[in-house]
């Protein structure tokens, strides 16, 4: 079998965590920040943990990390 490789672009967007979740970033925090609420911008420092349903696709995009 050929080794996996890493999907890089998967990879810029999904971390795995210690307990083996897949988290995400909220997307939209570049462009127009100062113009958007303070709550908003808050939440953009944050990480999201991906839907259920997404996650086997995402495992398999990051599986040769």
């Amino acid at each position: 079998m050929p080794k996996l490789k890493t999907h890089k672009g998967a990879a810029a967007r999904f971390r795995v965590t210690g307990g083996g979740k897949i988290v995400r970033m909220y997307g939209s925090r570049n462009n127009f920040r100062r113009k958007k609420r303070k709550p908003i911008t808050v939440l953009f420092g944050r990480t999201v943990p991906v839907a259920a349903s997404h996650v086997p696709r995402i495992k398999r995009l990051l599986a040769g990390q």
